[in-house]
């Protein structure tokens, strides 16, 4: 009898034990739902269509391989005529950009806005404010080929 006693002894201390544990589990779940109801996020943008409307080709084959880049543009500056070969999207920070296609299709950039880049499709950018563009742009490349090329006439 003093064997179960005792069995039953640390049965209850063993509960006890994980009820507590439990319970600062919750707490802890609790006080992290209740960071997390604190944090926002805003898709900028999100198409399967590049900013003049054209579809996303199919991704490249290779090693992926991405990078983050900050462009800044100078006010009054262009950028001369160029594709990019991957997908490319990016958000301007600052300034204001204009970009172009050599078809006089356009596209006014202001801050905040996000911008999914024309893919194989020539185009050229330039900083047409007061204030230099800066844009951080996001390329979706191969390892060791180039995000952009310049187009030559």
């Amino acid at each position: 009898m003093r064997a179960l006693r005792g069995t039953a002894k640390g049965l209850i201390q063993g509960l006890s034990a994980i009820t507590f544990l439990l319970g600062a589990v919750s707490v802890l779940a609790d006080e992290t739902l209740a960071a997390m109801q604190s944090i926002t996020t805003e898709v900028l943008i999100k198409s399967d269509v590049s900013w003049n409307g054209r579809p996303l080709p199919p991704y490249s084959s290779g090693d992926p391989e991405i990078s983050v880049v900050r462009v800044t543009i100078p006010s009054g500056a262009a950028l001369p005529m160029h594709i990019h070969p991957f997908a490319t999207a990016g958000v301007l920070l600052q300034g204001l950009l204009e970009v172009r296609t050599p078809q006089g299709e356009t596209l006014q950039v202001n801050p905040g806005d996000g911008v999914i880049e024309l893919i194989n499709q020539p185009h050229a950018g330039a900083s047409v404010g007061t204030d230099d563009a800066v844009i951080l742009v996001v390329y979706a490349g191969i390892k060791g080929q180039p995000v952009t090329k310049l187009v030559v006439d």
